[in-house]
Order: structure tokens, then sequence, then C-alpha cells
């Protein structure tokens, strides 16, 4: 992993970190390695962030880097897309959690990779979710959060998703997420990052 990039990135060296994504592509880095830095980069602002140590505009100014660069490596990736649809999932960032850099390279992995995906967008009621399954007849829910005020809202969503009796699989993913998390929110998996989301999805349905 580029520690060059990662550092642009966390010094919010805008152009420096794009010219990077450019020259490290065109050198024939994978693009996944690529999007692992600034997910790297993304943990260690987010970190800062919750310590105070950094503010909104640092947290705005590190989600268009990331958007700026998933223009660049979106084509890249779609590439390799394959064709047929495989299932549906239902994906969104939790309540109070307005973060999508990770809900948005997740959800776009999960559609190259054959699934249909409803993505509810950020700082998403517990009652959506639930509806949203209803209405699509998704099998799977993924959940993000970047904040560790997310883990509650988390553990909502799975309760209710319970307690309407609908049989769907349940992944968490996003900064502060681990195992520990998943426990607390009795979520089925946690995906490390946008592969692992996918692993975890394909696996669910071939079962």
């Amino acid at each position: 992993m580029s520690q060059e990039l990662i550092n642009a990135i966390t010094e919010m060296r805008e152009d420096d970190a794009l010219k990077l994504t450019n020259e490290l592509l065109d050198a024939g880095t994978p693009p996944l390695e690529v999007l692992d830095a600034y997910r790297a980069a993304m943990d260690v602002i987010g970190k800062r962030f919750e310590e105070g140590e950094a503010f909104i505009p640092e947290l705005i100014l590190a989600g268009e880097m990331m958007t700026a660069a998933s223009d660049i490596i979106k084509p890249r990736l779609a590439e390799e897309a394959s064709g047929e649809k495989l299932g549906k999932i239902v994906l969104g960032t939790v309540e109070g959690d307005i973060h999508d850099i990770a809900k948005d390279i997740v959800a776009f992995m999960l559609d190259l990779n054959g699934f249909e995906v409803t993505d509810l967008g950020v700082d998403v009621p517990v009652a959506k979710f639930v509806d949203a399954v209803k209405e699509t007849g998704a099998t799977i829910v993924g959940l993000s959060g970047f904040l560790t005020l997310a883990f509650d809202p988390m553990k909502d969503t799975v309760a209710a998703l319970r307690d309407a009796d609908l049989d769907v699989k349940v992944m968490i993913g996003g900064g502060q997420i681990d195992e520990q998390i998943r426990e607390y929110t009795k979520a089925d998996a946690y995906g490390r990052d946008a592969m692992a989301a996918v692993a975890l999805a394909k696996e669910w349905t071939k079962e």
C-alpha cells in the first residue's frame, strides 16, 4: 500500500493525492490496492475526528478527495464487471452517521459483482431499512457506520429486522467496526472492506 498516497490524503493535499492516484494506476497498481490506501487514510482521519484533532471541514475535504479518486478508479474496476444479477441487497449508513464514502465503494463493488443494490443513503432511520427489505425482497442488508455513535443504531436496526421476521443476513462495516462490535450489534458478519462485503454476499447467496 502506498504510504506516500496515505500521507497526501491525511495531510489534505488534494492535488498531490489525485496526481499520485493516477500515477499508481498508470504504473499498473491494482485499483483495489489504491482504494485500500484511501480506506486506510480515512480510518486515520476518522480517529482524529473522534479524538477532537480533526473537524467537519477536514471530513468534508477528505470525502471530496475520495469522491474524486473513485471517479478515477471506478472505470478501471468496471472493466472487470460481470453480467447477471446474483441477489438483492439493501445498503445504508445508519441513523446519526453521515459518512457515505465507504458505503459508496461497497455499493459500487457489489453492483460490479452482479448484485442489485438499493442504496438508502446516509442517516437512515431503522424503519426505513425494514421497509426497504419488504419492498425489494432483499435477502442481505449492509449497515455502514464510520463513528462509534453508529453502534447503537446498528444494534437497533438488526433487532428491528429480526422483530419483523425478515429472513435477511446482516453485515456491518465502517471505520471502527470489528468482531466485538459485530457481537454487540448481533449482526451476522462484519466486512473489513468492500471486497470482504462482496465475498460475504456471494457466500450468502450460494446458501
